[in-house]
């Protein structure tokens, strides 16, 4: 075997050549949120040129080109790290716990962008508060992730939404919810961020946004990792440990939180579950290789200086308490990551378990439906002027739907060559077959697919996958590739290649030429080795005459009867619906 190692190639970083700062750095380093009235954000150029001039002046920051983008311009990524000089290539390779802040996926939700650039300046120059911290972690923010949308500005689009005065566009430049992106990778920008993500390995992932829904008082909710699919011990460590000191430490600020209020339309009090963020969002995405993630969901209709210097607070909090638990976290991930490939079984659905609710304290306004003045149906209204506070249903408990055993591996054949190099922008441990050699396997074939009917994100996402599996002599051929289980990307490889994985990559279309058949017949000609097939197959006879009785339907057309009868003919092309990635039982020696 030939094992596949990714190097990463690193562009040049900005080092911090410390430059004479004033000693009010808080004035020579403001921010153009800042320095208006707190409704402007910064757009993109203004937003580099600051981190490029904070790491002249730092000797604790750095900023660095990472890759490509759809709009051409290439990713950058800040560092913010006590002690000396550090160099990407080393982020991991010491003890320290690594946060990673994404902003600006959907540029109109610009509070990351002024809120991150206020928190790096403060974290270089502020030992007296952040010099603890940064002794035990590394701080590291993608200043704008969709550049495309962020150089689109407008002041219309966010219409929920108060402030600020200017924006950028929620899709990019070919018009993708790059938060729709991170499994199926179409973009530049989503395999430039999985080589700054393996690269840096992090521990705590937080992506910016702003919210869309009900109205209440919280200014911060959070979309955040599902603890029942996060892992065996961090899943319960997020819940029982992390959230709780988190969220009182939000609290302790003046600025309660609780999860995002996912309540479809209808008043929060009356309960709502828990957002199931799958591999297609950032953080479910991160949680396949065992990374707490946090969606910050400021309140669209709260002032942007106020949502700005709530998102500010909470990535201190957040910092705060990571460099206290993070050496707990490194831990317990990696006991995770142990288990998963260790198991037999292993979840790849869940769904929400409506017999368990939990209870969560929520600060809301009181609601009811009034006539509306537009159209002739009923309108949801909030009163801002009766606020409460209410123990309210919150699901937050969700079980498997689905599971599947684990095999030895999984191998991909060499002509899918975009898949494995999927495998590899994720730093999948892939073994290259070098002799053609058999292999006890299971072969999936793709029974029925219900997919929509319109487009989204690009794709006709298949919406129900139904499978039969058969075992298989599976000979692999020099070229092939084979994923062991036993490795620590062993969840990304199960969810994405196991196609009725909630995000799999067979339902985001990746194999969907194996769904069109490729060879037909022509009835007069094929009618001559029907007869022939009956005659020499009693048991197909009796299977056709028994449909023919029990369907009606299938009875009465011949050309379907013709088409049964030639998917069981050695005419009939073995690859239609055959599912190409094989579950290998044994691993060649």
């Amino acid at each position: 075997m030939r094992h596949y190692l990714l190097l990463t190639c690193l562009l040049p970083i900005v080092p911090g050549s410390v430059h004479s700062v004033a000693k009010d750095w808080r004035e020579q380093f403001q921010t153009p949120f800042e320095k208006s009235d707190g409704w402007e954000t910064a757009d993109y150029h203004s937003a580099i040129r600051f981190y490029q001039d904070l790491a002249k002046a730092s000797q604790h920051v750095t900023i660095s080109q990472m890759g490509k983008t759809d709009s051409g311009i290439p990713l950058h990524l800040v560092l913010i790290f006590g002690g000396n000089q550090l160099d990407l290539a080393s982020v991991r390779r010491n003890d320290r716990s690594v946060m990673l802040v994404n902003n600006a996926i959907h540029p109109g939700e610009s509070d990351g962008v002024d809120a991150s650039m206020a928190f790096a300046r403060d974290l270089a120059f502020d030992e007296q508060r952040y010099g603890a911290a940064l002794n035990n972690v590394i701080v590291a923010i993608i200043p704008l992730y969709n550049i495309g949308g962020a150089l689109n500005r407008n002041a219309a689009t966010r219409a929920n939404q108060n402030g600020p005065r200017e924006y950028g566009f929620r899709g990019n430049g070919r018009n993708y919810d790059l938060n729709r992106d991170f499994i199926k990778c179409d973009t530049r920008n989503a395999r430039s961020f999985a080589q700054i993500f393996h690269l840096l390995d992090p521990d705590l992932f937080i992506d910016t946004h702003v919210s869309n829904g009900a109205d209440y008082q919280h200014v911060m909710t959070t979309s955040q990792s599902q603890k029942d699919k996060l892992g065996q011990q961090l899943g319960k460590y997020l819940q029982e440990i992390f959230e709780p000191r988190l969220f009182e430490r939000m609290k302790q600020a003046g600025l309660p939180t609780v999860p995002y209020v996912n309540s479809g339309g209808r008043p929060p009090e009356q309960g709502f579950s828990q957002f199931l963020e799958t591999p297609r969002y950032s953080t479910g995405y991160t949680g396949l290789f065992q990374t707490m993630g946090y969606m910050t969901e400021t309140h669209m209709l709260k002032p942007y200086p106020q949502r700005v210097n709530t998102t500010r607070e909470f990535l201190n909090q957040a910092v705060e308490l990571l460099a206290a638990e993070g050496g707990t976290i490194q831990q317990i991930r990696q006991k995770d990551r142990d288990a998963y490939h260790r198991q037999t079984q292993a979840a790849i659905a869940w769904e929400v378990d409506l017999n368990q609710p939990s209870r969560l304290e929520f600060h809301g306004y009181e609601s009811e439906y009034i006539d509306s003045n537009v159209t002739p149906g009923k309108r949801l209204f909030y009163d801002r002027k009766k606020p409460f506070v209410r123990n309210i249903l919150f699901f937050n408990n969700y079980r498997v739907s689905r599971s599947v055993s684990l095999p030895a591996g999984y191998l991909i054949p060499r002509e899918w060559h975009s898949v494995i190099d999927l495998m590899k922008l994720n730093l999948v441990e892939v073994q290259v077959v070098e002799r053609d050699t058999q292999l006890k396997a299971e072969v999936y074939r793709i029974e029925e697919v219900e997919s929509r009917s319109t487009p989204y994100e690009g794709h006709y996402f298949h919406d129900t996958v139904t499978l039969s599996v058969a075992p298989e002599k599976f000979r692999a051929r020099a070229g092939d590739c084979i994923l062991p289980i036993h490795q620590d990307r062993a969840r990304y490889v199960v969810e994405t290649l196991e196609p009725a994985a909630m995000d799999s990559l067979f339902r985001w279309n990746r194999f969907d030429t194996i769904l069109q058949q490729k060879e037909y017949f022509s009835p007069y000609v094929f009618e001559n080795s029907a007869e022939e097939m009956l005659a020499a197959d009693p048991q197909l006879q009796k299977e056709f005459n028994t449909r023919r009785k029990a369907d009606a339907q299938f009875a009465a057309d011949r050309n379907v009867q013709l088409e049964f009868l030639y998917k069981r003919s050695k005419h009939y092309e073995k690859s239609h619906r055959r599912y190409p990635v094989v579950r290998l039982l044994n691993l060649p020696q």
